[in-house]
């Protein structure tokens, strides 16, 4: 059995942080209503082009704009992201200790 990192909550109860993990982009509607609320620099809005290439989301080029997990170090396990999206595309897993 893995040990994943742990901590306490203010009333002392155990919590078990999970990092966001992916962002599955084929159901991400780039709201980003997920960028809002996390403010660690994890998440970046990029634009796909009609032959699923990323360029920057404001690209003309771009077809559809999605999220995308651009810095996964920076997350602190709150699962906010995942909490305000409205089509749960975000994969939030524990870290092994």
């Amino acid at each position: 059995m893995a040990e994943f990192v742990t901590g306490t909550t203010r009333g002392g109860a155990a919590w078990t942080p999970k990092f966001v993990e992916k962002i599955d982009q084929k159901m991400c509607i780039g709201c980003g209503r997920c960028f809002k609320v996390c403010g660690r620099d994890v998440l970046e809005l990029i634009g796909i082009t009609e032959d699923g290439d990323i360029v920057d989301a404001f690209d003309d080029e771009a077809e559809k704009k999605v999220m995308s997990v651009k810095n996964a170090g920076n997350c602190i396990g709150c699962e906010s992201c995942g909490k305000v999206c409205s089509k749960n595309c975000i994969t939030h897993l524990p870290q092994a200790a």
